[in-house]
């Protein structure tokens, strides 16, 4: 019976974001959040994006916490490539992330500012989120 080539080289996969968010799912450092409740990867670019917007309607007041992390590279081959020739070049980076992870974490402004200021946070990502407050938070 034939055996498969064993190959020197293991090949990196995509790898599949399943079930709930076993970490990061609860505030660590604000008193408001928002939590993603779809399993997706957002790119450091959409992350740098909803970081501005927040920043820029709290007005740098109060403080921001990103809790997630692009460390995920991902590879393209360029367009009209036959197939074959190996893997593509590192096109950008990815956090995965799955439902319940807390994505951004705000403390320093009033309740309004922070709901409105994440709110156009989330916005900018490619999923859809929910606004949390710490519970032991008074208005």
């Amino acid at each position: 019976m034939l055996q498969p080539k064993k190959t020197k080289y293991r090949r990196a996969q995509k790898g599949r974001v399943k079930g709930n968010s076993q970490r990061g799912n609860q505030l660590a450092f604000g008193s408001f959040g928002i939590k993603a409740l779809e399993a997706s990867w957002i790119t450091g670019r959409q992350i740098e994006a909803a970081r501005q917007a927040v920043t820029r309607y709290m007005k740098r007041e109060g403080q921001l916490w990103i809790r997630i992390f692009p460390d995920k590279p991902i590879t393209k081959k360029p367009a009209e490539v036959r197939m074959g020739k190996g893997k593509g070049a590192p096109e950008g980076f990815v956090a995965p992330v799955a439902p319940g992870r807390v994505i951004l974490e705000a403390e320093g402004v009033p309740f309004e500012v922070a709901r409105e200021a994440l709110r156009l946070g989330a916005q900018k990502l490619p999923i859809t989120t929910k606004f949390i407050v710490r519970r032991d938070y008074q208005k």
